[in-house]
């Protein structure tokens, strides 16, 4: 995120994320919001008071929707068992706890986030395509608030910059 400086000389700054609360507490509203808003909409779909995708697309998008439920669960699930006492629905990290950096957390530096999106994603083939709106929403606050958690981290953490570089995605191996 990043804006002009102001000065006309076209360098940019970056743009500080708001904190939403001393631990970032507002984020994590926003985050429940958000999949409550997709599960409305995808409910709404799948009771047919908004359209549901077209007929020839139904069958092939609910089984990858299926599939991206179940990834998305899996993936959810293995990240919150390895964070164990150091899970946490806030951005910022918990005092007393290690960085976990072994698992799935050294494919993607926030395989919760990940889980969540794949398991939005899919429930929105599942339902309708106006699901996918607040899913997109849902990506884009979850990537802000892993930016401000990342803040916390490297503070937190000194090793954390180094385990940034071996791990260089944040969400999706290869490419985000």
């Amino acid at each position: 995120t990043h804006l002009r400086d102001g000065h006309g000389c076209g360098r940019l700054r970056r743009m500080a994320i708001p904190h939403l609360g001393s631990k970032g507490q507002g984020w994590v509203l926003l985050q429940v919001l958000l999949l409550l808003v997709t599960v409305g909409v995808g409910t709404l779909g799948m009771i047919g008071t908004l359209p549901g995708w077209p007929d020839g697309a139904r069958g092939p998008l609910a089984i990858l929707g299926a599939m991206l439920v179940l990834g998305g669960i899996a993936v959810f699930g293995m990240a919150v068992s390895r964070l164990g006492s150091a899970l946490t629905a806030n951005p910022a990290p918990l005092d007393d706890e290690a960085l976990h950096s072994d698992g799935i957390y050294s494919l993607v530096r926030h395989p919760i986030y990940s889980g969540l999106i794949l398991a939005a994603l899919g429930f929105a083939l599942i339902t309708t395509p106006w699901a996918v709106l607040p899913v997109a929403l849902l990506a884009v606050e979850l990537d802000l608030k892993r930016r401000l958690e990342e803040e916390w981290l490297t503070a937190t953490y000194p090793d954390y910059t180094a385990y940034r570089t071996r791990v260089p995605r944040a969400l999706i191996p290869g490419l985000w």
